[in-house]
């Protein structure tokens, strides 16, 4: 069951910016993380109480290592929440193009996204739903401000060149609230160690994401109100005291 703040706080952002629309057809990047997992009982309680007519559907990309989607569809069909297959070979044509020393990551995200969006286009989806939440908001602002020397993060919602309408309704939860609300319901969260092919590949793991994430809890032990100063931060530019 999902916790009433949860879905409280999916309310609030769908109120605030127009995720679930009238004739929306909604595909779900499901990964079988914590968080995508999460985010399909929520469209699937929202699509549910909802006075507008849309749709949903989820589907998972295979990278093709062999990963066992099985208890994961078991659990999908039993709450009747549509779901799909994508078969790929990411990972072996990774293998060919990724240069020694180098990260998986980058490459596999930017493949992965290509799938989901051909996936979209192709059967008629106007939206596809991410399940970023407010953590790698953080984590992504201070890794664009470190790294990229960029002032940007992840939105809450933007239409792509292609016109696929990218929704985040994750966005203002907290890690943890999703984390508490997946153990609890003991969902079948897929293993990382199964099914990430950057582990697999075994060339250089990126650190800068993980580091970053251990920089931000210590700011919040410092200022519990931390993450809730950067949320209305993300909401309160000053453009024209910037160079």
């Amino acid at each position: 069951m999902i916790s009433k703040k949860l879905l409280r706080i999916v309310g609030q952002t769908n109120a605030k910016y127009k995720m679930f629309e009238e004739g929306d057809r909604i595909l779900l990047g499901l990964s079988g993380g914590k968080d995508s997992l999460v985010l399909a009982h929520i469209l699937k309680h929202f699509n549910s109480v909802s006075p507008l007519k849309w749709e949903f559907k989820a589907v998972t990309l295979s990278y093709g290592i062999n990963e066992n989607f099985e208890p994961l569809k078991k659990h999908l069909k039993e709450f009747e929440i549509p779901h799909d297959i994508i078969e790929s070979n990411i990972f072996e044509f990774g293998k060919e193009k990724i240069r020694p020393n180098t990260t998986f990551c980058s490459f596999c995200s930017r493949m992965r996204r290509g799938y989901l969006y051909s996936y979209a286009l192709k059967n008629g989806f106007n939206k596809l739903a991410l399940a970023h939440h407010l953590d790698d908001a953080a984590e992504s602002f201070f890794m664009n401000l470190g790294f990229n020397g960029a002032l940007r993060t992840l939105a809450p919602k933007y239409k792509a060149e292609n016109q696929i309408v990218i929704i985040r309704p994750l966005i203002l939860a907290r890690e943890r609230q999703i984390r508490d609300c997946a153990i609890k319901n003991e969902m079948p969260i897929i293993n990382e160690e199964e099914s990430c092919p950057a582990k697999l590949y075994g060339g250089k793991m990126p650190t800068n994401r993980a580091n970053t994430k251990l920089r931000l809890q210590a700011l919040e032990k410092e200022n519990p109100k931390f993450f809730i100063s950067l949320k209305s931060a993300f909401e309160n530019l000053h453009a024209d005291t910037f160079f």
